[in-house]
């Protein structure tokens, strides 16, 4: 029976933030299937799609690491997705795969735009493929393997309640550092401490912020993990001890701005000998193995901790889930699921490639 395929696709470019309804439109038409595929491909069904910061730089018609989205195009995306139809021994139907399907209910997906998941430790859940051991996390390894962190220095990270903020805080904790976390809310700061074990955890909307910060930063900082850029990169320049490694991994509180702000202090990194070090994660794709082996050992130890906010109904609440991302709702890592069905609908093959008898979804 011919199914229809929901895809949500880039409608205009935002000059400042993404507008829900005029951002992306909906577009509605029949689903690829298996006699569509030629040799190498795959027709998957996406079961979770992750939302990321980076999004939105994959919005303007700027040069960058990756092309920009164009106009009419489906929405660039990671995915878990199941294979419904194959025509690539990489991947029989059944077995899940981490993919780039888009924004899309169904999708068809060539050789070197999928991993089979039999490529990554075992995981509990689906979607762990995308958080736990999934590119948010490869990006913390990456970042913490060019911050050089030693037992003893402080080390703050901003954003830390965020995928890839939490895990590169506590890599930092896992190394012998004093971690500090800089998070928008009472309650995520009570999870950096309480469940994951940061030193400090400050919630920068707080009126005394400046003051609480100054004061978990007696010795200055010999770390700075930046995710967020902005007012607090600038605080944080201003607290950089001499020769200090500023990782600059993200630039969220200036991604929706017309006017995007950069740093005012940009003196210090010369009079402190700042190391400011930017990367793009893709660079270092050889290194995932051994990274998701190392975070996998560390989850099963329970010494790494993840939390995950699951956004359900399906692909038509992306859009406004992307926009509830940049206003922090989000602890962990953000998924939109495109399936509200239970465990029943994984076939065994699936059971034993990605599931220990405790997720669901």
């Amino acid at each position: 029976m011919a199914r229809d395929n929901l895809s949500i696709v880039l409608a205009e470019r935002p000059t400042a933030e993404i507008i829900p309804g005029t951002t992306f439109s909906q577009k509605t038409d029949p689903a690829p299937t298996p006699e569509d595929l030629k040799d190498g491909q795959i027709l998957v069904e996406t079961l979770y799609i992750s939302l990321d910061p980076a999004m939105r730089g994959w919005l303007r018609d700027v040069r960058s690491y990756l092309p920009p989205v164009k106009i009419g195009e489906t929405m660039r995306a990671t995915g878990v997705c199941r294979v419904l139809a194959s025509k690539s021994k990489q991947a029989q139907e059944g077995d899940l795969v981490v993919g780039y399907p888009g924004w899309s209910q169904y999708a068809v997906l060539q050789e070197g735009r999928f991993e089979p998941s039999s490529l990554y430790p075992k995981v509990d859940n689906p979607q762990d493929l995308l958080s736990t051991i999934g590119m948010t996390s490869m990006t913390a390894w990456v970042g913490m393997n060019k911050a050089e962190i030693k037992p003893g220095e402080t080390f703050v990270v901003s954003g830390a309640a965020g995928a890839t903020g939490s895990v590169a805080g506590q890599i930092a904790k896992l190394k012998g550092a004093r971690v500090v976390g800089l998070a928008g809310s009472d309650d995520k700061c009570k999870w950096l401490t309480e469940e994951l074990g940061f030193d400090v955890a400050l919630n920068y909307k707080a009126e005394d912020f400046k003051e609480k910060f100054a004061e978990a930063t007696p010795d200055y900082i010999d770390v700075y993990f930046d995710n967020v850029g902005g007012d607090i990169l600038d605080m944080c320049l201003l607290r950089a001890k001499e020769h200090a490694r500023f990782i600059e991994c993200g630039n969220v509180s200036q991604y929706n701005s017309s006017k995007p702000q950069g740093p005012r202090y940009f003196s210090q990194i010369i009079t402190m000998r700042i190391k400011v070090q930017g990367f793009i994660v893709i660079d270092h794709i050889k290194d995932f193995p051994e990274a998701r082996q190392g975070i996998a050992q560390w989850v099963e130890a329970g010494s790494l901790k993840k939390s995950e906010t699951i956004i359900k109904g399906g692909l038509k609440n992306a859009e406004q889930a992307l926009v509830d991302l940049f206003k922090g709702i989000n602890t962990g890592m953000v998924f939109v699921t495109q399936t509200t069905c239970g465990r029943e609908l994984l076939t065994n093959r699936c059971r034993q490639i990605a599931c220990r008898g405790q997720g669901s979804y």
